[in-house]
């Protein structure tokens, strides 16, 4: 890869440069501002003011250029500003902002839907409809789902992240932050346990053989099968922890839920769009969901979001059933359309591949050489170690903590998830370079070692 960023703008010089401790006078004065005129509930990860951003870089209002493992959570996958989404936008903006589909529809948004439906998994008709978040996009699955089905109950899972909507909040596990004093929640959500291999009473050889058979076994004595209109599982848990299930978990409850006319709900939004090193990650183990949600990475930075599934599920709402005054926004539509471009042309989903082959190793390394790291796992550009008190598999937030501020301190974005706090997910841009790739991993090497 390149040692600038040329995409969308000056050059970026991809590289690492702290000119101030983090965060520096100029992003303190700006986190005093904030302060008073931004709501409590909105958290933050680094307390730096981005003014640029690109390839695998973020430059703060100091002049700091820190190395970004986060992705804004898996959004800018195809960089910050990647050519493609840029011209898109800008010739898109001059024409036009917005008319509301419902109102006046536009060709990108058809031509947004006819590239969702030849890239998601599965080769039968499908349908799309355009959304503005992520957790829209589920809660709208679940309203499709019910409608076709004509049943009440959806399932989920432990460790699930599905959104902070009222309906995705019920299917989301974690209390904190995420639905701590907010309820009541909606109802005829039932929660089974997750195919975790690290954490499953006997081991991941134990979870490959059994987990299958005590989840389904679970919904079919406590909700029924003839109940249920949804099973709603992301493929590679995100929030919850970049939980991996054992393979052939997915393709078996695929078909369990095809044999009893359950439909089948793939959340691939932090998961998709070539993040895994597939364009899906349900396409490792050629599963075919009945629908797909999508968002983050799908539009360079952009919102927007997306229903996928088969057609005679999808038309089975009457005309009206859907939409959103803003879902498929003309000016997102383009930047998705730019972002998708992007994506072939520079084989994004080879490039996440490459990705998991330099950081897997050398993850699995510092595993050897710190007993606090109790797992590492992921694939492609979806990693993460889980950090435990050693010798055991209790969880070690503070220890996750810790490392995260001594990464930040030193110029290194990382993200921290799980619901016990304990583990530290790399999401970095597909775009980085290998040189900033390593030595984004020496600086967590070094982090540890303080530790």
């Amino acid at each position: 890869m390149s040692t600038e960023s040329t995409v969308g703008g000056p050059a970026l010089p991809q590289r690492r440069n702290i000119v101030t401790e983090i965060p520096g006078p100029v992003s303190r004065e700006l986190l005093e501002r904030r302060q008073h005129s931004v709501a409590r509930g909105l958290s933050h990860v680094l307390p730096v003011f981005v003014t640029a951003a690109g390839g695998g870089v973020l430059v703060d209002v100091d002049g700091n250029s820190l190395i970004d493992f986060g992705s804004g959570i898996a959004v800018t996958s195809v960089g910050n500003s990647a050519e493609a989404v840029v011209s898109r936008v800008t010739e898109q903006v001059a024409q036009f902002t917005h008319t509301c589909f419902m109102v006046a529809p536009y060709q990108g948004y058809v031509e947004v839907c006819e590239e969702l439906n030849r890239l998601t998994p599965g080769t039968h008709e499908k349908r799309s409809a355009l959304f503005n978040s992520g957790a829209e996009a589920v809660e709208n699955a679940v309203k499709i789902a019910r409608h076709y089905t004509g049943r009440q109950a959806v399932v989920v899972f432990d460790h699930a992240y599905h959104g902070r909507t009222n309906l995705t909040m019920a299917m989301t596990a974690k209390n904190m932050p995420y639905k701590d004093g907010f309820g009541p929640f909606a109802g005829e959500v039932y929660r089974a346990p997750m195919a975790y291999p690290f954490r499953w009473p006997g081991g991941p050889a134990q979870c490959a053989k059994e987990a299958l058979d005590v989840i389904t076994g679970m919904i079919h004595a406590q909700v029924g099968e003839e109940r249920v209109a949804a099973i709603v599982i992301e493929p590679i848990l995100g929030e919850g922890g970049f939980i991996v299930p054992p393979d052939g978990f997915l393709p078996g409850l695929a078909d369990y839920a095809r044999e009893h006319g359950i439909v089948f709900i793939a959340d691939e939004i932090q998961a998709g769009f070539c993040r895994t090193g597939d364009w899906f990650a349900c396409d490792h183990e050629g599963v075919v969901p009945d629908l797909v949600t999508t968002a983050k990475g799908i539009a360079g930075g952009l919102p927007l979001a997306g229903v996928t599934g088969r057609a005679e599920i999808m038309d089975s709402v009457h005309p009206g059933g859907l939409g959103g005054t803003y879902g498929g926004n003309p000016v997102a539509c383009a930047a998705a359309l730019g972002a998708i471009e992007t994506m072939t042309k520079e084989d994004l989903p080879a490039r996440a591949r490459r990705i998991g082959d330099i950081m897997l190793p050398r993850l699995r390394a510092l595993a050897e050489k710190y007993p606090v790291i109790g797992d590492v796992r992921g694939r492609g550009a979806m990693i993460a170690v889980e950090l435990v008190k050693p010798g055991t598999i209790d969880p070690d937030g503070a220890a996750a903590s810790k490392v995260a501020k001594a990464c930040h301190a030193a110029g290194l974005l990382v993200l921290t998830c799980g619901t016990y706090g304990n583990v530290l997910r790399f999401l970095p841009p597909l775009v980085i370079g290998d040189d900033l790739l390593n030595e984004g991993l020496d600086i967590l090497e070094s982090a540890f070692a303080a530790l």
